[in-house]
C-alpha cells in the first residue's frame, strides 16, 4: 500500500468537486483502510511526516491509527513502535521551545489526545510505565504552565481523556472493559496518582500568574479524578485554599470571561469533592473539614447572587454551580442519616449539617430561574422522601416538622408562572412546555408533603385559594392572572387528596375532611366572578375544574346553569385555543351530568347551534402557524383540526338529547335538529363529490363522521363493551335514517378511501345506536366498505367490528350472517392471496390473517357455526378449512398456528357429535379395547375428515428444523395440539386410536412408545400435554 496513494485517496474522498464515481471508489478504499488492523504502517508515517497534509486527512489518519491500536490483531511490539514514533512527534510539536506557528489545530489536538489515551490503556500496564513521567517532563515539571504552555495543556487534556475512557460511570462497559479499567485505576493509584496530584498543586498554587485556560483545565481534571483517587490527594491545604480563593472571587461581572469560568470550575471541583462516595463517618468528616457551610454562605451573600438577584445581571451560571454544590451536600447528608448502623456521633453531625443546609437548599430551589431550581430538585426529593420514611415509623421530629411549611410554600411559589411569561404566545411554546413539565415534578413533591403532613397541606392550600378569591372579590384589577392561575391549579391538584379511595362524596356527603375543603373551594369559586376574568389561562382552568369535579355539581345542582352558561360563552371565545379546549371540556361536563340538565337542554342546544355548521378545510386552507406539530394530513387525509374539535360538540348534543327525563318527542326533536341539516348538506354535496371536487369530498366525509359522533354521544352502549341499555326504538329509527343516508353516499362513492373511512367510523357507532335494526343493511355495508380498492387494514377494521356484533347478538344475527358470509369470505381470500409490497403491507397481511381466523373462532363459539356449512356458504367451506390448515402448518408464526389449532379443536367439538366413551382398565399396562359405539358426527363423514385432515397437522410444525419445544410460544402450541388430539379421540374413539397408531408407526416409533402414547392420550389433559411436550422434545 503506497503512502502517496493513501493520501491521494483521502484527498479525493473529502473533495466535494471530485467526480462521483472516483469519489465513491476513494470512499470505499479509505473505509477499507480504516478497518484494516495493518493500516498503521501507512497512516503513522503519513501523520508524522514534516509535510503535513490537510486537517481532515490528518484526522482520518489518527482515526485509523486508533482502530489499529485497539485491534487485538495488532501485536504489542507494533504498539510500542507506534508509541515511540508518535511520542517523537509529540516532543517535537509540544516540547519546550517548539515554535507556535507549527502547533496543531484544536481538532487535531483533541484527536491526538484520544490516540494517546488508547496507547495508555494498552501499554500503561506493560510497555509505557513511564507515561506520566514522560508527560510531566514534556510539560516542564516544576514550572508547569509557565515554560511550556502547549505541553502542559496536552498533559491536562490527556488526563481528562483518560478519566473519560476508564472512569466515566455514565458510559456503559462490557465486563472485560470494566475489569481492564479497574486494573488501570489501581495501577495509577499505586504508581502515579501522587505525581499527578503534585502537578495539580503546582498549577493551583500559582494560579494567579498562569494562563487561566491552564487553570481551568486543571480544575476540570481534578473534578473528574477526585471520584476515584485517594481523597487526601485533593483534600489538603495546598489544593483547598486555591479552590476556595478562586470560588470566592468578587467583582466578576463579565459572565463570559475566563475569570468567571475559572470560578465556576473551582466550585464544580469542590462539588465533586464533596460528592465523592465514602462511608458515612468519613463522608461527614469530609464535609466538616471542607467547611462548606461557610463557603456556600459567602457565595450566596456575594453580589452576583445577592445584590444582583432579580436584575438582568444576575449570575445564573454561578447560581447553578452553587446549587449543584448544595445538592451534593444535601444528598449525601440525607444518605448518611438514612443508612442503618451508623454511630450516633456521625448521625448527630449529619443532622447538624442538614439543618444548616436546608435554608441554602430552599434558596436555590426557590430561584426564579427554573434551571437552578431543577439542579436542587434531586436533594429536595430525597429530603421529603426521608421525612416521609421517618413519618411512617413515628411522628416526624419537631426540628424537621418546622421545615415543612417553608418547603411547601417554596414548592407552591415555583408553580406560579414567571413574571416574564406571556401565556400562549407562539414564540414561548418551548418555555411553556418546559414549565408545565416542571409543574408535574413539583406536583410530586407536593404530594410527598401531603403524605407527611396532610393537615399542613390542606390548611396551606385552603388559605391560598381563599385569600386569592377574596382578593379577586375586592376587584379584579387587584389580582394578577398568575396568582389566580396558581390558586385554580392548586384546586385542581387538591382533588388527588380529596377524591382518593372513596371519591368526592359518600352517601351524598363529602367523603373526607379534604373533600369538605374542596367542596368549600368549589362553592367559593362558583359564587365568585372568576369566570369573568379576562385571561385565557384562567378561563381554561375554570373549565378544567368544572369538568373534573362532576360530583360537586351532582350534589350542588344549583350551580349547573351557571357553569353551562360559562361553557357556552367560552365556546364562542375569540381565541382558538380556548374555544377548541372548551368544546372538549363541555363534552366531558354534559356527559357526566346528562341526567341533570333538565329543561336547560333546549337552551344549550340553541345557544351552540351556530357552532355546528360544518365547513371542511383542506391542508392548503390552514395557516402554518395554526397547525400543530402533530398535523399528519399526509398520513390521515381526513384530518381537519377544526372539525376534529367540532366533533366534541356533536357528541355533546347527543349526550344532552339522551336525557331520559325529557319527553320522547323532545329527544327526537333534538336529534332531528342536528341530523336534518346534515342530511340536506349531504344531498347537496354528493353531486360535487361525484364530479371529483376534493373539498366537497372532505365535506361529505365530515358530515358522515358527525352523524356517527352524534350517535356515540346519545348512547354509550356498544356490543361487548358497555353494559348500559340500547336507545329506545323511536331513537333507533332516527339513527337508522342516518345509516341509510350514509349508505347512499357510500354506495355512490365506494371507490373513495376517504368516504369508506368515514363510513366505517360511523358504522362502528351506529351498531350501538341501531342494534338489530341495522342487520338488514349489513349486506350493503359489506359491499360498500369492502370493495376491490379496499386495503387489507380496512378489512381488518371491519372484521374487528363484525366480531363485536357476533359476540353480543349471537344467534340473532344468524340470518344476516348467512347472507353476508360468502361475499365477505371472497373479499378476505382475495386480500390473503395478495403478495405483500413492503414492510407495512406485510404487517397488515399478518393482522388480516389473525383477524380472519379470530372471526372464524367467534362464529364457532357463538352458536353460529351453521353459517359455515349452510346452502349459501358451503361452497367456501373447503377454502375455510384449507386456510386454517395452512396457518396450522406455518412455522413462521407460531402464535397464529396456535390460534388455528384452537379453531380446529372447536370445529371438532361443534361438528363431531356426542362424545364416544372408551372403557379403560386402570390396572392394565396396555391400552384397553375401546367400546364398539360408532361416532355420530353432526356433519356426515366428518369423523373420517378430522382424522385424515386435522390429526396429521399435529406433526407439521414440530417436525420443522429449528423448532424448540421448550420455548414458551412452542409449549403453548403443543398444548393446543394436545387438546385437538384429545378432542378427536372423544368424538371418534377407536377409529382415532387405530389411525394415530398408524401415524406413530409411520414416523418410526417403537411399540413401547406407541403403547405409552396411546395410554397418555386417554389420560387427563394436563398429563397428556406434559407428555407430548416431552415426546416432541426427544432428540432435539
Amino acid at each position: 500500500m503506497d503512502i502517496a496513494q493513501v493520501e491521494n485517496a483521502i484527498n479525493i474522498a473529502w473533495d466535494h468537486t471530485s467526480p462521483p464515481d472516483i469519489k465513491q471508489q476513494a470512499l470505499a478504499f479509505i473505509h477499507q483502510l480504516r478497518t484494516d488492523p495493518a493500516s498503521w504502517q501507512v497512516c503513522l508515517p503519513l501523520f508524522v511526516q514534516d509535510r503535513q497534509p490537510p486537517d481532515n486527512t490528518r484526522h482520518f489518519l489518527l482515526d485509523a491509527l486508533n482502530n489499529s491500536i485497539k485491534s487485538e490483531q495488532v501485536e504489542n511490539q507494533a504498539r510500542l513502535y507506534i508509541k515511540e514514533t508518535l511520542w517523537m512527534y509529540v516532543r517535537k510539536k509540544y516540547g519546550t521551545g517548539s515554535p507556535d506557528d507549527t502547533a496543531d489545530s484544536l481538532v487535531i489536538r483533541n484527536k491526538l489526545t484520544q490516540t494517546l489515551t488508547f496507547l495508555f490503556t494498552t501499554l500503561y500496564a506493560s510497555g509505557w510505565e513511564s507515561f506520566v513521567d514522560d508527560f510531566l517532563d514534556l510539560a516542564g515539571n516544576g514550572s508547569l504552565g509557565r515554560t511550556n504552555i502547549s505541553g502542559t495543556a496536552l498533559y491536562l487534556r490527556t488526563l481528562e481523556s483518560i478519566h473519560d475512557e476508564i472512569a466515566d460511570v455514565m458510559i456503559p462497559r462490557t465486563p472485560e472493559e470494566a475489569k481492564r479499567n479497574a486494573d488501570l485505576k489501581d495501577l495509577i493509584r499505586a504508581r502515579d496518582a501522587q505525581k499527578v496530584s503534585q502537578s495539580w498543586q503546582e498549577i493551583l498554587a500559582n494560579w494567579r500568574s498562569l494562563d487561566l485556560n491552564i487553570v481551568q483545565m486543571c480544575l476540570r481534571v481534578l473534578a473528574r479524578w477526585v471520584s476515584w483517587v485517594d481523597i487526601s490527594l485533593v483534600v489538603n491545604e495546598t489544593v483547598l485554599q486555591p479552590l476556595l480563593d478562586m470560588a470566592g472571587q468578587q467583582g466578576l461581572k463579565d459572565h463570559s470571561s475566563l475569570e468567571v469560568k475559572v470560578r465556576d470550575a473551582a466550585i464544580d471541583a469542590i462539588s465533586e469533592t464533596a460528592g465523592k462516595k465514602m462511608v458515612p463517618p468519613a463522608k461527614v468528616q469530609l464535609l466538616e473539614f471542607l467547611n462548606l457551610s461557610t463557603v456556600v454562605g459567602q457565595l450566596i451573600a456575594s453580589p452576583p447572587l445577592a445584590e444582583l438577584k432579580g436584575t438582568p445581571d444576575y449570575d445564573v451560571d454561578l447560581a447553578e454551580a452553587v446549587a449543584k454544590l448544595v445538592n451534593n451536600v444535601m444528598r449525601d447528608t440525607i444518605s448518611v442519616l438514612d443508612t442503618s448502623g451508623v454511630d450516633d456521633q456521625t448521625l448527630q453531625k449529619a443532622d447538624a449539617l442538614l439543618q444548616i443546609f436546608v435554608p441554602y437548599l430552599l434558596r436555590f430551589f426557590s430561584d426564579e430561574y427554573d434551571e437552578v431550581c431543577s439542579t436542587a430538585m434531586e436533594s429536595m426529593t430525597e429530603l421529603l422522601g426521608y421525612f416521609r420514611k421517618l413519618g411512617k415509623k413515628e411522628a416526624l421530629p419537631q426540628r424537621y416538622a418546622t421545615m415543612l411549611p417553608a418547603i411547601l410554600n417554596a414548592i407552591i411559589k415555583k408553580m406560579e408562572y414567571d413574571e416574564t411569561a406571556s401565556w400562549g404566545e407562539e414564540e414561548d411554546q418551548t418555555d411553556e412546555a418546559e414549565f408545565l413539565e416542571l409543574r408535574k415534578r413539583l406536583h410530586v413533591l407536593q404530594q410527598n408533603v401531603a403524605a407527611i403532613d396532610e393537615q399542613l397541606y390542606m390548611d396551606t392550600l385552603t388559605n391560598l385559594v381563599a385569600n386569592t378569591l377574596n382578593k379577586l372579590g375586592a376587584g379584579s384589577n387587584e389580582i394578577n392572572w398568575r396568582e389566580l392561575d396558581l390558586a385554580l391549579y392548586e384546586m385542581y391538584l387538591f382533588g388527588d387528596l380529596a377524591s382518593k379511595n372513596k371519591g368526592l362524596y359518600a352517601k351524598r356527603e363529602p367523603s373526607s375532611v379534604a373533600a369538605v375543603r374542596l367542596v368549600e373551594m368549589m362553592t367559593r369559586m362558583m359564587e365568585s366572578n372568576v369566570d369573568t376574568y379576562n385571561h385565557p389561562a384562567i378561563q381554561l382552568q375554570y373549565m378544567e375544574l368544572c369538568a373534573r369535579y362532576i360530583q360537586f355539581f351532582e350534589n350542588s345542582q344549583s350551580f349547573i346553569p351557571k357553569a353551562l352558561d360559562v361553557f357556552v360563552r367560552y365556546a364562542h371565545h375569540p381565541r382558538e385555543k380556548v374555544r377548541a379546549k372548551s368544546w372538549y371540556l363541555f363534552l366531558r361536563f354534559v356527559r357526566g351530568l346528562r341526567g341533570h340538565l333538565g329543561e336547560v337542554s333546549q337552551t344549550i342546544i340553541q345557544a351552540i347551534g351556530d357552532l355546528l355548521t360544518i365547513k371542511a378545510t383542506l391542508p392548503v386552507d390552514r395557516d402554518d402557524d395554526s397547525e400543530d406539530e402533530d398535523d399528519d394530513s399526509e398520513v390521515d387525509p381526513g384530518r381537519d383540526p377544526h372539525f376534529d374539535n367540532q366533533c366534541n360538540l356533536f357528541e355533546a348534543i347527543g349526550c344532552i338529547s339522551s336525557n331520559s327525563s325529557l319527553p320522547m318527542e323532545t329527544r327526537l326533536l333534538y336529534v332531528q335538529s342536528v341530523m336534518n341539516p346534515i342530511f340536506a348538506d349531504m344531498e347537496q354535496t354528493l353531486p360535487a363529490v361525484k364530479s371529483g371536487d376534493e373539498r366537497a369530498q372532505m365535506q361529505l366525509h365530515h358530515d358522515i363522521k358527525a352523524l356517527g359522533t352524534l350517535v356515540r354521544g346519545y348512547t354509550d352502549w356498544m356490543p361487548g363493551v358497555k353494559t348500559s341499555t340500547p336507545p329506545p326504538p323511536e331513537v333507533s329509527a332516527e339513527f337508522l335514517r342516518a345509516a341509510e343516508a350514509i349508505l347512499i353516499a357510500l354506495e355512490s362513492l365506494s371507490s373513495s378511501q376517504l368516504i369508506r373511512e368515514a363510513s366505517r367510523f360511523a358504522f362502528a357507532r351506529l351498531i350501538g345506536g341501531c342494534g338489530v335494526s341495522l342487520f338488514p343493511q349489513l349486506p350493503r355495508w359489506v359491499d360498500g366498505l369492502l370493495t376491490n380498492s379496499s386495503s387489507k387494514i380496512e378489512t381488518v377494521f371491519f372484521l374487528a367490528q363484525l366480531k363485536q356484533v357476533m359476540f353480543v347478538f349471537k344467534a340473532e344475527m344468524f340470518g344476516v350472517l348467512d347472507v353476508i358470509l360468502s361475499p365477505l369470505l371472497q373479499r378476505i381470500f382475495t386480500r390473503l392471496g395478495e403478495s405483500p409490497e413492503g414492510t407495512d403491507d406485510e404487517i397488515q397481511l399478518n393482522d388480516l390473517r389473525k383477524e380472519y381466523i379470530n372471526v372464524i373462532g367467534v362464529i364457532l363459539n357463538n352458536d353460529l357455526a351453521g353459517v359455515l356449512v349452510s346452502t349459501r356458504n358451503q361452497g367456501y367451506f373447503e377454502s375455510v378449512i384449507a386456510t386454517i390448515e395452512h396457518f396450522a402448518r406455518d412455522p413462521s408464526d407460531l402464535a397464529l398456528a396456535r390460534t388455528a389449532f384452537g379453531v380446529l379443536t372447536k370445529m371438532v367439538s361443534v361438528w363431531g357429535g356426542p362424545d364416544t366413551a372408551i372403557q379403560v382398565n386402570p390396572n392394565s399396562e396396555t391400552p384397553a379395547s375401546p367400546t364398539s359405539i360408532p361416532p355420530q358426527p353432526v356433519l356426515p363423514g366428518f369423523d373420517q375428515f378430522i382424522i385424515t385432515r386435522f390429526s396429521p397437522l399435529s406433526w407439521s410444525i414440530p417436525a420443522t428444523p429449528g423448532f424448540k419445544v421448550q420455548d414458551p410460544v412452542s409449549r403453548q402450541l403443543v398444548a393446543e395440539i394436545a387438546q385437538l388430539q384429545q378432542e378427536i379421540l372423544k368424538k371418534t374413539g377407536a377409529l382415532y386410536l387405530a389411525s394415530i397408531e398408524q401415524e406413530l408407526r409411520g414416523m418410526g416409533a417403537a411399540d413401547a412408545d406407541v403403547n405409552l402414547y396411546l395410554e397418555k392420550l386417554r389420560a387427563d389433559p394436563k398429563s397428556f400435554k406434559d407428555f407430548l411436550i416431552g415426546f416432541l422434545g426427544r432428540g432435539r
